[in-house]
Protein backbone atom coordinates (compact mmCIF):
# COMPACT_ATOMS: atom_id res chain seq x y z
CA UNK A 1 0.00 0.00 0.00
CA UNK A 2 1.77 3.38 -0.74
CA UNK A 3 1.99 6.29 1.86
CA UNK A 4 -0.95 8.25 0.44
CA UNK A 5 -3.45 5.42 1.05
CA UNK A 6 -2.26 4.75 4.50
CA UNK A 7 -2.47 8.18 5.81
CA UNK A 8 -5.99 8.27 4.43
CA UNK A 9 -7.14 5.58 5.99
CA UNK A 10 -5.62 5.97 9.08
CA UNK A 11 -7.19 9.22 9.25
CA UNK A 12 -10.59 8.06 8.34
CA UNK A 13 -9.95 5.58 11.04
CA UNK A 14 -8.85 8.09 13.59
CA UNK A 15 -11.90 10.73 13.00
CA UNK A 16 -14.18 7.65 13.31
CA UNK A 17 -12.62 6.52 16.70
CA UNK A 18 -12.96 10.42 18.08
CA UNK A 19 -16.31 10.58 16.78
CA UNK A 20 -17.83 7.88 18.99
CA UNK A 21 -15.62 8.77 21.81
CA UNK A 22 -17.12 12.25 21.70
CA UNK A 23 -20.60 10.53 21.20
CA UNK A 24 -19.90 8.62 24.26
CA UNK A 25 -18.28 11.43 26.55
CA UNK A 26 -21.19 13.93 25.69
CA UNK A 27 -24.06 11.51 26.98
CA UNK A 28 -25.78 11.18 23.64
CA UNK A 29 -27.57 7.76 24.05
CA UNK A 30 -28.49 5.29 21.23
CA UNK A 31 -32.21 5.97 21.35
CA UNK A 32 -31.40 10.21 21.06
CA UNK A 33 -29.25 9.58 17.75
CA UNK A 34 -32.24 7.08 16.70
CA UNK A 35 -34.44 10.29 17.46
CA UNK A 36 -32.12 12.89 15.82
CA UNK A 37 -32.26 10.84 12.46
CA UNK A 38 -36.04 9.30 12.49
CA UNK A 39 -37.56 9.46 9.31
CA UNK A 40 -41.16 11.98 8.28
CA UNK A 41 -43.23 8.57 8.49
CA UNK A 42 -41.83 7.37 11.67
CA UNK A 43 -42.46 10.88 13.38
CA UNK A 44 -46.03 10.69 12.32
CA UNK A 45 -46.44 7.44 13.19
CA UNK A 46 -44.94 8.56 16.91
CA UNK A 47 -47.14 11.97 16.96
CA UNK A 48 -50.43 9.96 15.88
CA UNK A 49 -49.48 7.23 18.88
CA UNK A 50 -49.45 10.49 21.12
CA UNK A 51 -52.32 11.83 19.84
CA UNK A 52 -54.70 8.93 20.47
CA UNK A 53 -53.19 8.91 24.09
CA UNK A 54 -54.35 11.87 24.02
CA UNK A 55 -57.59 11.36 23.43
CA UNK A 56 -58.30 8.69 25.26
CA UNK A 57 -57.25 10.54 28.34
CA UNK A 58 -59.50 13.40 27.84
CA UNK A 59 -62.35 10.89 26.96
CA UNK A 60 -61.26 8.76 30.30
CA UNK A 61 -61.35 12.49 32.33
CA UNK A 62 -65.03 12.65 31.05
CA UNK A 63 -66.45 9.84 32.34
CA UNK A 64 -67.60 9.16 35.86
CA UNK A 65 -65.64 7.01 38.50
CA UNK A 66 -66.04 3.42 39.04
CA UNK A 67 -63.43 1.35 40.80
CA UNK A 68 -60.84 -1.47 39.44
CA UNK A 69 -59.40 -4.44 40.84
CA UNK A 70 -56.90 -6.39 39.62
CA UNK A 71 -56.91 -9.66 41.88
CA UNK A 72 -53.60 -11.15 40.93
CA UNK A 73 -51.94 -7.62 40.17
CA UNK A 74 -48.12 -9.33 40.51
CA UNK A 75 -46.78 -11.91 38.47
CA UNK A 76 -43.28 -14.10 38.56
CA UNK A 77 -42.26 -15.52 35.03
CA UNK A 78 -39.72 -17.05 37.42
CA UNK A 79 -36.20 -18.15 35.36
CA UNK A 80 -35.23 -17.28 31.81
CA UNK A 81 -32.84 -16.55 29.45
CA UNK A 82 -31.06 -13.02 28.77
CA UNK A 83 -32.85 -12.24 25.35
CA UNK A 84 -36.01 -14.49 26.17
CA UNK A 85 -39.74 -12.42 25.66
CA UNK A 86 -42.31 -13.20 27.79
CA UNK A 87 -45.85 -12.19 28.30
CA UNK A 88 -48.45 -12.17 30.88
CA UNK A 89 -52.14 -11.17 30.78
CA UNK A 90 -53.79 -9.24 33.66
CA UNK A 91 -57.54 -10.06 34.43
CA UNK A 92 -59.36 -6.36 35.24
CA UNK A 93 -62.83 -6.24 36.82
CA UNK A 94 -65.21 -3.46 36.73
CA UNK A 95 -66.88 -3.69 40.13
CA UNK A 96 -67.91 -0.33 40.09
CA UNK A 97 -71.20 0.81 38.91
CA UNK A 98 -70.15 3.07 35.79
CA UNK A 99 -68.33 1.93 32.87
CA UNK A 100 -63.95 1.31 32.99
CA UNK A 101 -62.18 3.19 30.60
CA UNK A 102 -58.52 2.05 30.22
CA UNK A 103 -56.74 5.33 28.62
CA UNK A 104 -53.68 3.81 29.30
CA UNK A 105 -50.81 1.58 30.68
CA UNK A 106 -47.70 3.29 31.58
CA UNK A 107 -44.86 0.90 31.80
CA UNK A 108 -41.60 1.87 33.88
CA UNK A 109 -39.44 0.72 31.22
CA UNK A 110 -39.25 0.45 27.24
CA UNK A 111 -38.59 -3.54 27.32
CA UNK A 112 -41.79 -3.82 28.37
CA UNK A 113 -44.91 -3.19 26.03
CA UNK A 114 -48.25 -2.70 27.04
CA UNK A 115 -51.92 -3.95 25.57
CA UNK A 116 -55.24 -3.55 27.03
CA UNK A 117 -58.91 -3.62 26.23
CA UNK A 118 -59.92 -0.47 24.36
CA UNK A 119 -63.35 -0.65 24.62
CA UNK A 120 -65.37 0.23 27.94
CA UNK A 121 -65.61 -2.28 30.80
CA UNK A 122 -69.23 -2.14 31.89
CA UNK A 123 -69.97 -2.86 35.39
CA UNK A 124 -69.18 -6.79 36.38
CA UNK A 125 -67.24 -7.33 33.56
CA UNK A 126 -64.04 -7.65 33.24
CA UNK A 127 -61.21 -6.56 30.10
CA UNK A 128 -57.41 -7.66 30.03
CA UNK A 129 -54.21 -5.72 30.53
CA UNK A 130 -51.10 -7.52 29.01
CA UNK A 131 -47.38 -6.76 29.70
CA UNK A 132 -45.20 -8.36 27.00
CA UNK A 133 -41.45 -8.14 28.51
CA UNK A 134 -38.54 -8.20 26.63
CA UNK A 135 -35.43 -9.08 28.54
CA UNK A 136 -32.80 -8.84 26.28
CA UNK A 137 -29.75 -6.87 28.48
CA UNK A 138 -31.57 -7.60 31.54
CA UNK A 139 -29.87 -9.65 34.32
CA UNK A 140 -30.10 -10.93 37.32
CA UNK A 141 -33.29 -9.80 39.79
CA UNK A 142 -36.02 -8.06 37.10
CA UNK A 143 -38.94 -6.03 39.03
CA UNK A 144 -41.00 -4.06 36.65
CA UNK A 145 -43.95 -1.76 37.28
CA UNK A 146 -46.60 -0.37 35.35
CA UNK A 147 -49.89 1.80 36.00
CA UNK A 148 -53.46 1.49 34.29
CA UNK A 149 -54.55 4.37 34.13
CA UNK A 150 -58.54 4.75 34.04
CA UNK A 151 -61.84 6.35 35.40
CA UNK A 152 -61.35 4.91 38.05
CA UNK A 153 -61.49 6.46 41.96
CA UNK A 154 -58.44 4.10 42.92
CA UNK A 155 -56.47 4.53 39.44
CA UNK A 156 -53.68 4.90 38.64
CA UNK A 157 -54.37 1.02 39.30
CA UNK A 158 -50.37 -0.48 40.17
CA UNK A 159 -49.24 -4.15 38.65
CA UNK A 160 -46.01 -5.63 38.36
CA UNK A 161 -44.09 -8.85 37.50
CA UNK A 162 -40.28 -10.26 38.73
CA UNK A 163 -38.06 -12.73 36.49
CA UNK A 164 -34.63 -13.86 37.35
CA UNK A 165 -32.75 -13.09 33.66
CA UNK A 166 -29.92 -15.54 33.17
CA UNK A 167 -26.76 -15.23 31.18
CA UNK A 168 -27.03 -16.66 27.75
Amino acid sequence: MNTTLKTILLTVLTLSVLTIALIEVSGISQKTMATIFKSKQEKKKEEKIKETKKEREDKMKAMEKTVILVKESEHNFGEMVDGDKVSHTYIVENVGDKALFIANVQTSCGCTVPAFSEEPIFPGATGTVTLEFNSAGKRGNVNKKALIVANASNAPYPISFTAEVQAK
